[in-house]
């Protein structure tokens, strides 16, 4: 498992995530858990500056994206 980064804000339904400094990048498709290892959603986009891109994260359950910022997400 690796860390994907942290949610800093939601868009169109979508959780967006800051890579953490450093990270592997994640491919699309991957499936994300949070810190108590509950799978959240599936990697849909990576978007931004190659050092420390962006990963868009389309959640399991659509209410859901508000209650995840500022969450740390890994990939599985």
């Amino acid at each position: 498992m690796e860390r994907v980064g942290e949610v800093v804000r939601t868009a169109q339904g979508l959780a967006v995530v800051r890579a953490s400094a450093g990270a592997e990048p994640v491919t699309l498709g991957r499936e994300v858990v949070d810190e108590s290892l509950d799978v959240v959603g599936r990697v849909v986009d990576v978007f931004g500056p190659v050092d420390r891109p962006y990963v868009a994260v389309s959640p399991t359950d659509r209410s859901r994206p508000t209650g995840l910022l500022g969450a740390k997400l890994y990939a599985r």
